[in-house]
């Protein structure tokens, strides 16, 4: 018996109607003429029978790792039946849950509540969406549902209202004939799993771009806070469109009907980046095409979330396959889902232009140096930060690298590159892991007409398909670097044909996120042993470092630098000046609660950042992995 019908065995058995017979189709009606106020109106038919009923609000969101549901922002809820109030009850353990007793001879119950909106905390779980002139809106924030219902069952026919003006853009079809409603737009009826994968962007300042008009086309949607942001360049256009091609390359066959990258450029709502199947939300900083220092550190992110589509979306690891959103996920196969994600996502992003092989390295040489010296790799594997996502997307910045982050992104992608260099080594190049992932995530797609499937997919299966590429033991391979305490993650350079290094040379990739965010992470960490951002506050703290011996700690605020007031620039030219020094002393004044202390580092190594060295002699199998392969 599946998890579905034991679920509805199980409510039937305590009186729990899931539906009535006959009508399961929920009708959602969404009001956001007052976006720009931060909130949202949703009005909700739902087909019941009468009895004991529990609606939920959906909990765990695909995509954000974690039980991430805003519930907390759903305000207002109000229930009716034949026009008359029905009292409900929260769940006092779920608290995503509300009991209700629908009266008899009732089919159907009115539901209205708002989401309000706050201002952006940059977290997954934030619904930080709207501002004034944009919006993004995501429909499984706006739904409740009866509780056991498999989603991808139940049938949701939405429609929405925007602000006078506004234009939209979405994976769903436009419904026809007109709706009744004037000003509402009316979509075709899909399932609650697919509704919640469809998110809509709206706004005042709107652009669409074409990035390939085939028979499963791509598109650029961008909604901005400014019509100077829209200024997305020729040569930009052109990088996006080559990433289309390039993943057609990689890939083989497009798992979707057609693709929308849904774009706010807005430094008003939370900035990340959500995949779903036929689009993605990427949330980025306003002058993301208009500033390239910007634009370089942004754009790639369109990248990871198209691969998405296919790692993450079509095929699935088993665990995070659940029949509604109330089941709670497995996260031991984020470093493939993610890992080989953003391993894929940078290789796109070289293979298209959006990255320059030089950016491509030093983002490679900053991710290889941090893990080289990471403190919470000697005591928790990449394994371990999977299985732990939910817990850590909500930890502090404070002593990031002892208690580990989201590890299964970055040091996922570097076992992956060691896994496609391994390839190529023992093939002489004839192999790569774009086998694998023509193999993996290829076929034929789609048809051109129904929703895209899913298949999921288990650990051994990933290891079934390395192996059709080339014969290892996989299974170790990845345990000894995923599941085990593992030593640095250097193999993928080295057998790339490259090596880690230092020098006083600023790295491309840290110097851009240190000049435009003025809240970014300004990276000391190989020389003077911690991080702290550009106001001083020290976000992390490196042992057997110079930092650690004085003394230095997380949360701690540099406010002055050999007695003259703290800037960044101030303290890189007395690092610079201290490798002259006879003793290599410097003085910070740091701020430490409501204490001031100043406390005296020893070094005098001059600056030190991470860069790439090409080895002397042996093939540039790195150099081979970024080359453009679309035609």
């Amino acid at each position: 018996m599946t998890a579905r019908l034991v679920a509805a065995f199980t409510l039937a058995l305590l009186g729990m109607p899931l539906l009535a017979t006959g009508a399961t189709r929920m009708q959602l009606e969404v009001d956001a003429r007052e976006a720009p106020r931060r909130v949202l109106h949703a009005r909700l038919t739902i087909p019941v029978a009468p009895g004991p009923l529990t609606l939920v609000y959906p909990k765990w969101l695909p995509g954000t790792h974690g039980p991430t549901g805003p519930v907390s922002d759903l305000v207002g809820l109000r229930l009716r039946a034949a026009g008359q109030p029905v009292t409900w009850q929260r769940d006092n353990l779920d608290l995503y849950a509300f009991r209700v007793t629908v009266p008899d001879g009732v089919t159907s119950l009115d539901v209205s509540l708002d989401l309000v909106s706050g201002l952006p905390d940059g977290g997954l779980a934030s619904p930080a969406s709207l501002t004034t002139e944009l919006a993004m809106i995501k429909w499984g924030q706006l739904v409740l549902y009866p509780a056991g219902a498999a989603t991808g069952e139940l049938e949701v026919e939405p429609s929405i209202v925007l602000p006078d003006g506004w234009e939209f853009a979405t994976a769903l079809e436009i419904a026809t004939p007109a709706p009744a409603t004037p000003g509402s737009i009316r979509f075709a009826p899909v399932s609650l799993t697919t509704l919640v994968d469809s998110p809509l962007l709206a706004g005042r300042y709107f652009q669409r771009l074409s990035l390939d008009e085939s028979s499963r086309p791509v598109v650029l949607a961008v909604a901005a806070d400014s019509a100077a942001a829209l200024n997305v360049s020729p040569a930009t256009g052109k990088q996006l469109r080559n990433l289309v091609r390039e993943a057609d390359a990689l890939f083989g066959a497009r798992q979707f009907r057609r693709y929308t990258f849904l774009v706010t450029l807005s430094d008003q709502v939370a900035q990340y980046g959500l995949e779903s199947h036929e689009s993605s939300e990427n949330r980025l900083a306003e002058n993301s095409f208009t500033n390239p220092a910007v634009g370089m550190l942004a754009l790639p992110l369109l990248a990871h979330e198209y691969v998405h589509s296919w790692n993450g979306k079509y095929r699935r690891p088993d665990g995070l396959v659940t029949p509604d959103f109330q089941s709670p996920m497995r996260g031991d196969l984020l470093w493939v889902y993610e890992g080989l994600t953003q391993y894929l996502g940078h290789l796109l992003s070289a293979r298209s232009g959006l990255w320059p092989a030089g950016r491509y390295r030093d983002r490679l040489a900053q991710s290889v140096a941090y893990y080289a010296i990471q403190p919470g790799r000697s005591w928790r594997p990449v394994a371990d930060t999977a299985v732990a996502a939910q817990q850590l997307s909500r930890a502090s910045r404070l002593w990031r690298s002892y208690r580990r982050s989201a590890d299964y992104y970055n040091e996922g992608a570097l076992v992956w590159l060691e896994a496609d260099m391994l390839i190529r080594e023992e093939t002489r190049g004839r192999r790569s892991l774009d086998d694998f992932c023509l193999a993996f995530f290829g076929g034929n797609g789609p048809a051109l007409s129904g929703p895209p499937r899913v298949e999921s997919y288990a650990e051994d299966d990933v290891y079934a398909a390395l192996n059709t590429v080339l014969r290892h033991d996989w299974r170790r391979f990845f345990a000894e670097r995923i599941t085990a305490i593992a030593p640095p993650p250097v193999g993928g350079l080295e057998r790339g044909g490259w090596r880690l290094a230092f020098g006083p040379e600023r790295n491309a990739f840290l110097q851009d996120i240190e000049t435009w965010d003025p809240s970014a992470t300004m990276d000391l960490a190989y020389s003077l042993g911690m991080r702290l951002n550009t106001a001083g506050l020290v976000d992390d703290i490196f042992p057997d470092t110079p930092a650690d011996a004085a003394g230095l700690a997380p949360g701690m605020q540099v406010r002055a630098v050999n007695g003259r007031r703290w800037s960044a620039s101030r303290l890189r030219e007395a690092i610079a000046a201290a490798q002259s020094a006879s003793d290599g002393a410097l003085a910070l004044l740091v701020e430490n609660g409501d204490r001031f202390e100043t406390l005296d580092l020893r070094y005098a190594g001059g600056l030190r950042e991470p860069r790439l060295e090409q080895l002397p002699s042996g093939p540039d199998r790195l150099g081979a992995s970024i080359a453009p392969r679309a035609r």
